[in-house]
């Protein structure tokens, strides 16, 4: 790959530092003794990898201006020499790939994701805008400050494997999880039967300000003020949940296991259109969305 492009990749010319925090920012959970999930301000990031080895995979990469915090806790988790084999993405909004061009600068390693979110990270085209519009909390108002714009990469960045393998986690694969994003994906390992779900579905009302802050833990659909696409989101929360998974570390919330996810994914599941479609939103179909 070509060091030399290291100057020519940039973050999204609207990025800037988000001054959103809740009660988790900067702390980390281990999930299994070689998963550890770590909250960037408001969202969550995961490295997996064994303690102490050099070695491990990033999946997602945190808020705005914080490639610094995690580069911290890599080292501390990993050793002080530490670099990921890889970088993967469930999706390439803001607050997923905040740190990603420090973190690449840094590590020069490869970052992937799926074929369908590549142009939002090679510098070819914007996401939607945030929807401040939509039925939600102050967060949802909120979100007209939020950045869409792309980043470039240049040729750091390429596509998931078509066969559904992960680079760098042998015991995972990738699924296609649409509707939030249009390239969004999820990983799972079958052996604990592990989810990584991006925003597919979280454990917090992200559109909350309060639930936000104190993470108050309800299994919801897809943050609403940047989901475009309910007839997907909800296709993807009904394959997740067909897994039946026994422990899920989504992009915002706290991680979540047993029956209190097998419960949840199920009333979330069957009350999708009730409960997580907003009751209108410039991109919820036949109300006062786009598609009436």
């Amino acid at each position: 790959m070509d060091t030399t492009n290291n100057e020519h990749i940039h973050g999204g010319e609207d990025y800037h530092y988000i001054p959103a925090f809740s009660v988790a920012s900067g702390k980390g959970v281990e999930i299994r003794d070689d998963v550890y999930a770590y909250t960037s301000q408001i969202v969550n990031l995961v490295a997996v990898g064994t303690p102490g080895k050099d070695s491990f995979v990033l999946i997602d990469a945190g808020m705005p201006e914080s490639a610094g915090d995690i580069l911290e806790m890599t080292r501390q988790r990993f050793g002080p020499h530490s670099r990921p084999e890889a970088i993967l993405l469930t999706h390439a909004h803001f607050d997923h790939v905040g740190g990603l061009v420090d973190l690449v600068r840094e590590w020069q390693v490869p970052v992937y994701a799926h074929s369908e979110e590549l142009p939002f990270l090679t510098g070819e085209r914007s996401y939607p805008e945030p929807d401040w519009s939509v039925e939600g909390g102050l967060l949802a108002k909120m979100s007209f400050a939020f950045p869409n714009e792309p980043l470039n990469l240049g040729s750091w960045v390429r596509p998931l494997p078509d066969d559904g393998t992960v680079p760098g986690l042998n015991e995972f694969r990738w699924l296609h999880t649409p509707g939030h994003a249009p390239g969004h994906v999820s990983f799972f390992r079958e052996r604990d039967r592990l989810l990584i779900a991006g925003d597919a579905f979280v454990t917090v009302r992200q559109d909350r300000l309060y639930s936000v802050l104190t993470q108050k833990m309800e299994i919801s659909g897809p943050p609403r003020y940047f989901t475009t696409d309910w007839a997907a989101a909800k296709t993807s929360v009904q394959t997740l949940q067909a897994l039946k998974p026994n422990c899920a570390v989504t992009g915002h919330g706290r991680a979540v296991s047993g029956d209190e996810l097998a419960d949840g994914l199920q009333a979330l599941v069957a009350h999708f259109d009730e409960v997580a479609v907003p009751d209108y939103g410039k991109y919820v179909p036949g109300k006062d969305g786009m598609k009436h």
